[in-house]
């Protein structure tokens, strides 16, 4: 039972912290976001709800797996590293939709980007599987960095 209260509380938290950021999102793609040139592989808007809600649900599969093993000081930068990409990952709507910053979100991003990568090496020395788990995310981010680098650029 344990380890099942465990589990929903590792995957409400980054499913909470995707869905607060979707505010953000949702206003901006409703106005501002609309407006914009985009390039050619901009992907149709209903796609990216269900990508980034199975890329957070698979965020909290790996944390729990991290959160489950032996406790050591790579377990704690792990989750500490977790918290950071999280915390990152979250002002990236704000900055792009919200704020209407695609060129600080660029930077944003790349630094995101960095985080997902420690992430997944600290992942996996914990729990190789929490760490491949993780690697849609990279290649989704990595589309999204070029796509945000795109749309700067054409703007």
């Amino acid at each position: 039972m344990k380890k099942a209260i465990t589990l929903i509380i590792c995957l409400l938290i980054p499913l909470t912290i995707g869905g607060l950021s979707g505010f953000a999102t949702a206003t901006g793609v409703e106005s501002w976001y609309s407006t914009l040139n985009k390039p050619f592989f901009n992907p149709p808007n209903w796609l990216f709800a269900p990508v980034w809600t199975t890329l957070y649900a698979s965020m909290g599969v790996s944390l729990f797996l991290v959160w489950q093993s032996p406790e050591s000081r790579t377990r704690k930068n792990a989750i500490i590293i977790f918290a950071v990409q999280l915390v990152l990952n979250f002002f990236w709507s704000f900055l792009f939709f919200y704020f209407e910053s695609p060129g600080i979100a660029l930077i944003e991003i790349i630094i995101l980007w960095v985080a997902i990568l420690m992430m997944i090496m600290y992942f996996k020395k914990v729990k190789p599987l929490a760490g491949y788990l993780q690697i849609p995310y990279i290649l989704w981010v990595s589309f999204a960095s070029v796509l945000n680098a795109a749309i700067w650029w054409l703007n």
